[in-house]
């Protein structure tokens, strides 16, 4: 990319994203803690009171827009730009939207994955939004740096861990690379925490337990809170529609609506 077009589309990605109050980047120190799970169903709940748009940055892995029910959709511009798609009352986009099929491997060397995420930032008809969340890939390479370094006004990074040791060790990177970034940490949830047995009732503690919440003490983070794991969330997501709105007055969904309002604080 020359000078003058990179140049150009960094001006643009201020005036796009100047439309949008709050942008928060979902981030996890390491893949398979529900990362974008997250993501999606922390839109879909905003979406219910506020306009809000939902960038998936995973350029490798777009899983997005299985889990909205627009794995089907392709790439639609105009002579204004990109046109995001829309379902559950969010505006979407994702690298998945440029595939020829869903089997379609993305073998791009890192700045070809940042200049997409720009064009993403710029060119993309966001519109006036309350919250774009942005759902970063797992760990903390260029598309993180990326998001970190060129969204102008970043409110600030979400940062998803299990309670396992090895995904809260991950965790603390990402929290330490938020900061070094100088991108504020709104704090740590705690995912997959429990599993309540269908049989008995009790509650299993998979991944052990608390360990979310003491990493973020040793970070001086918030703790935002825990989620449970919830056998809905599994078939939610592969049938494209959110749990949150699907099944709201669950366990999981008074946790994450609680999280949901720790996150906008009282707006």
């Amino acid at each position: 990319m020359e000078n003058q077009e990179y140049e150009e589309m960094v001006a643009n990605v201020s005036e796009a994203m100047g439309k949008i109050k709050n942008k928060i980047a979902v981030i996890s120190g390491k893949g398979g803690v529900g990362k974008t799970t997250v993501s999606v169903n922390l839109a879909c709940s905003l979406a219910k009171k506020f306009k809000v748009g939902l960038l998936d940055t995973d350029i490798t892995g777009p899983n997005v827009p299985k889990m909205m029910g627009l794995d089907k959709r392709k790439l639609i511009s105009n002579g204004d730009g990109i046109i995001p798609a829309e379902n559950q009352g969010v505006k979407v986009m994702s690298m998945a939207f440029l595939l020829e099929d869903k089997d379609t491997p993305v073998v791009w060397r890192g700045p070809l994955r940042g200049n997409l995420i720009l064009q993403f930032l710029s060119d993309v008809q966001w519109g006036d939004l309350d919250y774009l969340i942005i759902d970063l890939p797992p760990g903390t390479g260029d598309e993180a740096l990326t998001v970190a370094q060129m969204l102008p006004g970043i409110t600030g990074a979400v940062i998803v861990t299990t309670p396992q040791d090895v995904a809260l060790m991950d965790s603390r990177k990402a929290v330490n690379f938020s900061k070094k970034v100088g991108m504020p940490v709104l704090g740590i949830i705690e995912n997959m925490s429990g599993l309540d047995c269908p049989h008995c009732g009790n509650n299993i503690n998979l991944f052990g337990s608390g360990g979310g919440e003491r990493a973020a003490k040793e970070v001086d983070v918030p703790f935002i809170g825990r989620l449970p794991l919830d056998p809905e969330v599994v078939s939610s997501g592969d049938s494209g529609k959110s749990f949150m709105i699907e099944n709201p007055k669950t366990d999981l969904g008074t946790s994450f609506q609680q999280i949901v309002e720790k996150i906008i604080g009282g707006e």
